[in-house]
């Protein structure tokens, strides 16, 4: 089942064709990755979703069918522009977010104290947002963009400002709601983010779809013939390969077309060398990301 369905989507500002022919689906209870270089079209096509734009061509399903009033109660959006009322004290402020989304303020407050306790924002409920650090309102956005508990969640750049330790708390906290069934999608630069929580993945660049489907997919699809290989004692001279580079104390080796991961562990062991690693080597998203796009450029 899903929560989202998106068929032909576009939509133009004047001359600039901000999105192009877009179609994806996001499943209900996944965490589903929204990337693409800036200006690629990610905001526009938030926007197409939620109806704040509409479309020139195209049909957006949300939540069963077209956007509704009803149904933005059920959505919870933490755009990269952050909202939160700058002159308000902290609890007062998320207390009338919450409201805002027909929260009853009874649970609205114990939710809410959970919240800050867990983000570590309880001796901060009185201060006023202003004099908040970045990374505190950051963990406030956050916290108001799923006290009402959504059914669909929409964070844009969601670890912005975070130090380690509170991006994992956000990382642990969108894990927890996608078990408890919430659709999430994601859009963030920070690709080893996406590495760790997405199940799925749109790449779009220019607005218009480059990669789509489910990572591990993706990622199996732009591994080329190269191993990642560790010895012990000294790397020996092996044939059948194109290119070694060293990282991390391993081997990258890059694979002529005729060889095999095969033919080079044959080789280590007829030389009777010590293998503490072997494996084929999975592009990170980071190299798949600029493979695709500068792919694009080279078409258009």
């Amino acid at each position: 089942m899903n929560t989202i369905e998106v068929t032909h989507l576009a939509k133009a500002f004047g001359s600039v064709q901000a999105v192009d022919d877009v179609s994806f689906s996001v499943a209900t209870g996944e965490i589903f990755g929204l990337l693409g270089p800036n200006g690629a079209g990610k905001t526009t096509i938030i926007r197409l979703l939620l109806d704040i734009l509409r479309p020139d061509r195209g049909t957006v399903t949300i939540l069963g069918g077209p956007m509704t009033e009803a149904k933005k109660d059920r959505i919870g959006y933490m755009p990269e522009e952050r909202g939160l009322y700058q002159e308000m004290q902290l609890e007062s402020c998320l207390l009338y977010l919450a409201q805002m989304k027909g929260m009853e303020i009874a649970e609205a407050r114990r939710r809410l104290a959970r919240y800050l306790e867990r983000f570590d924002l309880a001796r901060q409920r009185q201060q006023k947002v202003k004099a908040l650090s970045r990374g505190m309102q950051q963990k406030a956005q956050i916290i108001s963009t799923v006290l009402p508990h959504p059914e669909l969640l929409i964070v844009d750049e969601p670890f912005s400002g975070l130090d380690p330790v509170n991006t994992r708390l956000a990382k642990e906290l969108l894990q927890e709601l996608r078990a408890a069934g919430t659709t999430v999608i994601m859009s963030t630069h920070m690709m080893h983010q996406v590495e760790e929580l997405c199940d799925r993945i749109l790449l779009i660049n220019h607005g218009r779809n480059v990669l789509y489907g489910e990572l591990a997919q993706i990622r199996h699809t732009f591994s080329g013939p190269a191993l990642t290989v560790r010895v012990d004692g000294k790397f020996p001279s092996l044939t059948g390969v194109r290119e070694t580079a060293q990282r991390n104390g391993a081997r990258q080796l890059a694979l002529l077309d005729r060889t095999t991961p095969e033919d080079v562990l044959q080789q280590l062991a007829a030389k009777r060398i010590r293998v503490t690693q072997f494996e084929i080597a999975a592009p990170t998203l980071d190299e798949i990301f600029i493979q695709a796009v500068t792919a694009q450029a080279g078409t258009s």
